[in-house]
């Protein structure tokens, strides 16, 4: 007899996305409130884009509700050429693009903070910070993302940092899985 109960699809998660030679990060500043929206409208038009989203309970009244939100709030990262930028600037959803300079950095930025949203941590908004060292998670489920470590009274913060956005979040860690890099 067969087990009635049906197996659920593995799903794997999505690609890390990164820039190549044609394809480059943009920063898109978007209006208010349109991260998700922009998101849906660029996934219709076929443009790679990154939106990271962090869930959060809000209560209205009594009511409890679970919702995703933008991690950087009013910020989508998307991958793709300058024409496709200027295609999601006619949307009438974003303010401005903003250069990336260093694609490099952006991909390294981008990579580790999407393999860190991978494993479903409780990231949480953060000071972006200057000064720090940089280390890679040597063992555990955040094993080979790297950033910047900061240590707090009685905890170990490891930094995911945004520089062209000047923003950063952070995760809690045993000091003991880190590495210094370089």
């Amino acid at each position: 007899m067969q087990d009635a109960k049906m197996q659920q699809p593995i799903q794997l998660p999505p690609p890390i996305l990164r820039a190549d030679g044609v394809a480059r990060w943009h920063v898109l500043h978007v209006l208010s409130r349109q991260e998700k929206a922009l998101s849906g409208d660029l996934t219709l038009r076929g443009i790679h884009h990154y939106l990271p989203l962090v869930r959060q309970a809000r209560f209205y009244g009594r009511r409890k509700a679970n919702v995703d939100l933008p991690l950087f709030s009013g910020y989508l990262f998307l991958l793709g050429t300058m024409e496709q930028a200027y295609s999601a600037d006619r949307t009438g959803r974003v303010a401005r693009i903003i250069p990336v300079f260093n694609q490099d950095q952006m991909d390294w930025e981008l990579s580790n903070l999407q393999l860190a949203m991978q494993r479903t941590p409780s990231l949480v908004p953060y000071p972006f910070l200057k000064k720090g060292l940089r280390v890679e998670v040597r063992a555990g489920p955040f094993r080979g993302i790297q950033g910047i470590i900061e240590n707090r009274a009685k905890e170990t913060r490891l930094v995911l940092q945004v520089t062209t956005l000047g923003k950063a979040v952070s995760l809690e860690i045993d000091a003991s899985l880190v590495d210094p890099v370089g």
